[in-house]
């Protein structure tokens, strides 16, 4: 009798809102995926036609071959791996050298990066705007890059500390007695030890880079638009192109959410691996 009430128990309290989270959660990306197949007659019925008459593609060839959307598509995966390139070159010996040397201002900068992600980045828009203007970045992929990578390194920064932290200092001194330099110490020794971390951050950088849409509104134009930017477009004055519109976001967040699937594990583990061994 105690076990059935503990199973019973089990469902109403943790299985029925799980369902009730995940079906809250999964809903609204269900409905964008439906609306991206259906014809578009469908679109403009009332009342709202829930399941497709007949599910047609004819949406997404639209989008693809009568507007910029792939090429947008492409300008997104360049501005994401360039902003993963650009933190991991910048994070990787800023984060060793938090961890390895002790020096002035060291915990003021650190508690300097994490003030920095409570703060909403919108703040950063107007003197990030000017600063990119001043250099004739706006419109650019460089432009648009560094705009990503400023809200992105700090957190990389906090996130790879806890795995140099978890190296044992044994390892540099011993690299050392052997001849190697400092550079070759962390290439040869300290990089593959981290390899989990490095995975984990540039899975974030990249997937936090294809989301963004304010830095990428911002500092791009005409010649570089991102996906995020480019789906704006059809949001018209006194009109929506809901079969153009649904496409497009599921273009978007399909990739992303193959990643997140393909790695989460490798996700997880890196974040609890760096947690626990701080």
């Amino acid at each position: 009798m105690s076990r059935r009430l503990s199973a019973r128990k089990r469902i109403l309290l943790v299985e029925i809102p799980v369902l009730a989270i995940l079906a809250f959660a999964l809903a609204p990306f269900l409905w964008m995926l439906l609306t991206s197949v259906k014809p578009t007659s469908d679109l403009s019925v009332f009342p709202v036609r829930y399941w497709p008459s007949r599910f047609t593609l004819e949406h997404y060839a639209m989008l693809l071959q009568r507007t910029s959307f792939a090429g947008n598509l492409l300008n997104s995966f360049i501005i994401a791996c360039g902003a993963v390139l650009v933190g991991l070159v910048t994070s990787v010996p800023a984060a060793y050298a938090f961890s390895r040397f002790r020096f002035g201002g060291r915990r003021l900068l650190m508690t300097g990066f994490l003030v920095i992600n409570m703060f909403p980045i919108v703040l950063l828009i107007i003197p990030l705007f000017v600063l990119m203007r001043n250099l004739g970045l706006i419109d650019t992929f460089i432009g648009v890059i560094i705009g990503h990578s400023t809200f992105s390194i700090p957190f990389s920064i906090w996130m790879l500390v806890s795995y140099f932290n978890a190296i044992p200092r044994e390892l540099d001194e011993a690299a050392t007695i052997d001849g190697a330099s400092r550079l070759q110490t962390i290439r040869l020794v300290i990089l593959p030890l981290v390899m989990p971390g490095l995975v984990t951050t540039a899975i974030y950088v990249f997937i936090t880079s294809w989301n963004e849409y304010l830095f990428a509104m911002m500092l791009s134009g005409q010649t570089v638009r991102p996906v995020t930017v480019a789906l704006q477009l059809f949001i018209g004055e006194f009109t929506v192109q809901w079969g153009l519109l649904t496409a497009g976001g599921a273009l978007i967040a399909l990739p992303v959410a193959i990643l997140f699937l393909l790695v989460q594990r490798r996700i997880v583990g890196g974040l609890t691996s760096g947690a626990v061994k701080a």
